[in-house]
């Protein structure tokens, strides 16, 4: 984690800043003025070809100045010349090539004059020359002929362009030239072999030149080397090939770059190093180059110059060689001339003072011309580099120039003298507002012009004091600087410029702004690849003012791409890869200021594969493996594993040989008789394994008769009447030659009969026909065409086995408990096993259950007893079950003869759970409880058990016990209170005891979301609540409605209309037809008509007016196979006209509001 520097930049604006502060004050350009020259092209202009040349002068002046030029001193005219032309308001030269003509005849020197009223002034001397780049001449280059050891060079010599080409070594095959300390290229194009060795031979050299400005390069025919090789190379002390001899000097022009360059031949290759006689080399603009043998030291001055000494050394000896440099200077400017603006009357000076080696001359002009020329001016006195002015009057404006030069070169500069009268005035808006940070340095800018000069003050918020001194300090321009910003800075400034002819102020706004400062900054972290990283950066800042994050990677703009996240306080890398490594840069920065931190992530990836695999020391059981280690990726190398693959066996199956420290890059390895040998490598870290190296060439051993013989070798029956003899192959590093095979013996190993034998290629031989189960001594020998190997170890095996031939003899079963029961039979024969003894088995059924209407499985159970054992125990039975069981003698083949089956009864146990067990709670007053008989009862029930208890959250209640009949599967639980919930627990019982119990809490009631809601939160009542208070008031207008309209009928008879204006006439049954309505007020307490009375005196309706049938489509409903009805619901059209009327007449509030119309 650190907070970086400020940019460069940031000094090189504070720079331009203060040196602006001093600069000549300039004059408005709606006053007259002499002209000021603002653009030029370079001294030596150097031009394209290809291209228009364009030669630049700008200026400005008041009048508009025109303009012309002059070409080696003699007038240039332009209007004559077709090719060339001069732009609109300026004096820029163009030369058109389009239509032909050969740019080189333009070449020289030209000046440009910029003229009007006042004065003239002139551009630099400006020498114009064209880009060259010529061929190189074609030369046929013999092979250079060479000893092995000595040194060589190979020369450039490229043709000489303009600007200079820039030189490098390739091959024919454009393969760039390889340079270390012993080759590399001088600064002359030249290429320097310190000692030639046999691969320089490899390859041709060929010297290219690259020309800037016609982007080509040309290639010289390449050298060939042929190296004269000896039997060993002498050592030799070192000699220098450039420079000769042991001195030399140097001149370099101050401001320039000095490059001394020292190369030296000598086996083994020397080594540079630099010195300076009388003192330290200036180590800040310092610096080596091309393998130290040059030293480059940049923007040279006068204490550069002195004694300098290149030494050159091996373990032979040394020699050094000494450069003198001389520091020459071109002039440079000590004083330069500035414009001076005098008012009438006023006296002033032009001073031109410049410096350089050899000391330069000075000459002034005026207006262009030598000013010994120009007429006489009594208010004007010339003093060496000073002209001197009195009593200024309007007609000495002019612009100068000062010439000062020296052989090294030359400076031109133009100031003119204007004489003006003007009052005070400001050139900047008015009321500008300037925002700052608190405690920066600032500066408050007051441009103003007049003449005289005007004298500036500064106030603050009105106050009469000036400000100047202390915090305060006002520059000749009239910019105050306030050196250290602080809150009570802020406020109004305002300027006075004050002349003899009047006075203007104006007034800056300055606002103080908290510093944006990142506190909390990204920390280097160091993180595996593939992880995710988050590098922080929490930033304060004045809340006034926009603030934006940004980041930056190895000091670049940072693309945030799909695995990045970017938010305000934080950069998330997802995934991180090596790419992601480097250095992270948080960029708070608001429109007034910035604050950086930075931090480096380093991610640890998996090692770089090793390279440039290389045998040596080859001999007949070893070999030296070398390799060259890749990059760690910022994890060390832990471990290096070698593989081999040979291609006789498993040819392309890689296999690990050893495995070495990772501070190894060397290592010896032992290695097995006639095997092609192929290695690679591959480094290991704390992230991964690298991918294996490339495979190294192929090395193969002399063979040798074995050393080993195969292992794990097996005698074993696969049929009752043979043997089958197996092995594990050998492997390529155990063949140890041509031709591996097997030579198989065995026998009988009770008779110790002679041996039987046969070669066999493969890893198997079967044996027989063989009698059942018999030991055989079994031998595997192995043998290549070198011999054969050790003598093997004897190993058993037995011939294949037949199904035992007896069976287990009293059986004898004891019952232990309700589900387990213990065995115990007599061991049979070891004859009659015929084979291994694997187990003896039970075989077990349930028959049936003691409850006669349970149904059971019959389903055949085993439970073996491994080895030879004479008892076992059998568990997980059902009680109270019959059982069956047989028990049979098992070896490699299978089971032999079942034994006389036995029966057994197992006794009562307690019942299993009982099933689906349901609580239900149908009111706030019960909870029901249901439930199902235990699957597996276990015996003859009893009844059940229920235990029960209330629970409110963490309280519980007291628990209460109820027994229940056998045949009893359904219970009513009076709840004490509405909000607690019950926690039932269920049992079934014989006369063994409690089975398994089943737990089920009752469900809690829509009301007890939160079970003590109602009750523990103060008592609320319902009556207070909104919605209630709501639906009561409808219920009672309801009410009310239902009143009125039965009060409204009563009134017109008491008599309710069946037929309106309808034509269906009622049926022959109906009494009433006549006046069409029943009349209820003396029937009230009587059966309606077309009803009967049922046998419990309740009232039968024996033809209903919504009957079901009436909703269907025809005259019978239709109802599902459950009984729910599955009719349309649309009602037929005479129900419509008659009952359906009837009914809407007598209920509906609409129609008893239109009756009372």
């Amino acid at each position: 984690m650190a907070r970086p520097q400020p940019p460069p930049w940031v000094h090189a604006a504070f720079l331009l800043c203060f040196l602006s502060l001093g600069g000549a004050i300039e004059i408005p350009m709606d006053l007259s003025q002499p002209p000021t020259i603002t653009k030029q092209s370079v001294k030596d202009h150097i031009v394209d070809p290809r291209d228009n040349i364009l030669i630049e002068c700008e200026a400005k002046g008041n009048p508009a100045p025109s303009f012309h030029w002059t070409r080696n001193s003699r007038f240039f005219n332009v209007a004559k010349d077709p090719r060339v032309s001069m732009r609109r308001r300026s004096g820029t030269l163009v030369i058109d090539f389009r239509s032909g003509g050969r740019p080189e005849e333009y070449e020289g020197e030209y000046q440009c004059f910029a003229r009007n009223k006042f004065g003239t002034a002139l551009s630099n001397r400006i020498r114009l020359q064209v880009s060259k780049s010529p061929l190189w001449p074609k030369e046929n280059l013999d092979p250079v002929v060479v000893q092995e050891g000595a040194p060589l060079t190979l020369q450039c010599n490229p043709p000489p362009g303009l600007p200079s080409p820039v030189i490098f070594w390739m091959s024919s095959a454009m393969e760039p030239i390889t340079q270390d300390k012993r080759v590399s290229q001088g600064h002359n194009g030249d290429l320097y072999f310190s000692n030639v060795m046999v691969q320089d031979m490899q390859t041709d050299y060929s010297c290219n030149a690259r020309f800037h400005f016609t982007h080509t390069i040309q290639q010289k025919n390449p050298f060939t080397l042929k190296v004269l090789t000896t039997r060993g190379v002498a050592e030799r002390t070192p000699t220098f090939m450039y420079p000769l001899g042991t001195a030399s000097s140097q001149m370099v022009l101050r401001g320039m770059d000095l490059l001394l360059e020292c190369i030296a031949s000598g086996v083994p290759t020397p080594d540079i190093a630099w010195y300076k006689k009388g003192g330290d080399l200036p180590s800040h603009k310092a610096k080596f180059e091309n393998f130290n043998k040059a030293l480059r030291i940049t923007n040279v001055s006068e204490e550069d110059s002195g004694e300098y000494f290149c030494l050159a050394s091996n373990k032979m000896g040394s020699i050094r060689h000494t450069i003198s440099v001389r520091v020459k200077a071109a002039p440079y400017w000590l004083d330069e001339p500035k414009n001076l603006i005098l008012a009438p009357g006023e006296d002033g000076r032009l001073v031109c003072r410049a410096n350089g080696n050899p000391k330069p001359t000075v000459q002034w002009m005026v207006n262009g011309e030598p000013l010994q020329s120009a007429p006489p001016n009594p208010n004007r006195e010339v003093a060496g580099d000073t002209i001197i002015f009195r009593d200024t009057q309007i007609s000495s404006r002019a612009v100068y120039q000062c010439n000062t030069s020296n052989e090294h070169g030359y400076l031109l500069a133009n100031a003119f003298v204007s004489v003006l009268d003007v009052p005070p005035r400001m050139l900047s808006p008015r009321n500008q507002l300037i925002r700052v940070i608190l405690y920066n340095r600032t500066r408050l800018d007051c441009p103003f012009f007049g003449s005289p000069i005007p004298t500036l003050r500064w106030f603050k918020n009105g106050q009469g004091s000036n400000l100047d001194g202390g915090n305060y300090h006002v520059y000749e321009n009239g910019s105050l600087e306030i050196k250290m910003i602080r809150k009570e800075d802020q406020g109004i400034y305002t300027c006075v410029a004050t002349n003899i002819l009047g006075k203007a102020e104006n007034q800056v706004r300055l606002e103080v702004k908290d510093p944006t400062r990142i506190y909390r900054m990204p920390e280097d972290q160091v993180v595996k690849r593939g992880t995710t990283v988050q590098l922080e950066c929490r930033v304060k800042h004045d809340p006034s003012l926009k603030l934006t994050v940004s980041w930056m990677k190895d000091d670049e703009p940072l693309y945030i791409g799909n695995r990045m996240k970017k938010e305000d306080d934080s950069l998330t890398i997802f995934g991180v890869a090596e790419r992601d490594q480097g250095s992270y840069t948080c960029v708070a920065s608001t429109e007034l200021d910035q604050d950086l931190a930075k931090a480096y992530l380093t991610v640890l990836g998996r090692p770089d594969r090793p390279r440039d695999l290389e045998l040596t020391d080859l001999a007949e059981r070893s070999v030296r493996l070398t390799w060259i280690p890749g990059d760690d990726n910022n994890s060390p190398i832990t471990d290096y594993v070698v593989q081999f693959e040979e291609d006789q066996f498993q040819p392309g199956v890689w296999h690990d040989h050893s495995k070495f420290p990772g501070s190894v890059n060397s290592a010896v390895l032992q290695l097995s008789p006639y095997v092609n040998y192929q290695f690679r490598v591959i480094a290991v870290n704390e992230v991964g394994s690298s991918h294996p190296s490339l495979p190294s060439e192929r090395y193969r051993t002399s063979g040798a008769p074995p050393e080993s013989n195969p292992g794990d070798v097996k005698g074993e029956g696969t049929r009752k009447n043979n043997m089958e003899i197996t092995w594990t192959p050998m492997n390529a590093t155990s063949a140890f030659g041509p031709n591996l095979r097997y030579i198989v013996k065995w026998r009988r190993r009770e008779t110790r009969e002679s041996w039987n034998n046969v070669t066999v290629w493969g890893s198997r031989y079967v044996v027989g026909p063989t009698p059942v189960y018999v030991p055989y001594e079994i031998r595997v020998q192995a043998e290549n065409d070198f011999g054969k190997g050790p003598e093997p170890e004897t190993v058993i095996g037995y011939s294949g086995e037949d199904y035992p031939r007896a069976a287990p003899t009293d059986v004898k079963v004891r019952v232990l408990n309700s589900t387990a029961i213990s065995l115990q039979w007599n061991r049979v024969y070891s004859d009659t096993v015929q084979g291994q003894l694997r187990e003896y088995r039970a075989y077990y059924w349930r028959e049936s259950s003691l409850l006669k209407s349970l149904w059971v499985s019959q389903k055949r159970q085993q439970a073996g007893f491994p080895g030879d054992r004479l008892r076992g125990v059998v568990s997980r039975l059902f009680p109270y079950s019959n059982y069956k069981l047989e028990m049979v003698v098992v070896n490699g083949r299978g089971d032999g003869p079942r034994s006389e089956t036995k029966e057994f009864t197992t006794p009562e146990g307690v019942p299993s759970a009982p099933r689906r067990f349901r609580v239900r709670q149908p009111s706030l007053q019960t909870i029901s409880l249901e439930w199902d008989h235990p699957e597996h009862p276990n015996g003859i029930l009893t009844g059940y058990s229920l235990r029960y208890l209330a629970f409110n959250g963490t309280k519980l209640g007291k628990q209460i016990v109820e027994n229940f009949s056998p045949n009893q599967t359904k219970f009513t639980v009076q709840r004490a209170d509405p909000v607690s919930r019950y926690r039932f627990t269920l049992s079934a019982r014989t006369q063994v005891g409690s089975g398994e119990a089943v737990t089920e809490e009752s469900p809690a009631s829509p009301n007890e979301a939160t079970p003590t809601a109602a009750y523990t939160n103060n008592q609320t009542d319902i009556a207070t609540q909104g919605w209630f208070i709501g639906l009561m008031c409808a219920i009672a207008l309801l009410v009310l409605i239902l009143l009125i309209v039965c009060f409204i009928k009563r009134s017109r008879g008491g008599k309710y209309p069946v037929r309106e204006k309808k034509d269906v006439p009622l049926g022959p049954e109906d009494p009433k037809e006549e006046d069409g309505s029943f009349d209820y007020s003396d029937e009230d307490n009587k059966p309606l008509q077309g009803s009967q009375t049922s046998l419990d005196g309740t009232i039968k309706q024996q033809e209903s007016d919504d009957s079901l049938v009436d909703y269907g489509e025809g005259g019978e409903g239709q109802f599902n196979e459950d009984g729910s009805f599955i009719g349309q619901y649309t009602v037929k059209k005479d129900k419509e006209e008659t009952e359906g009327n009837e009914s809407s007449e007598a209920t509906s509030p609409v129609n008893a509001i239109y009756s009372l119309a």
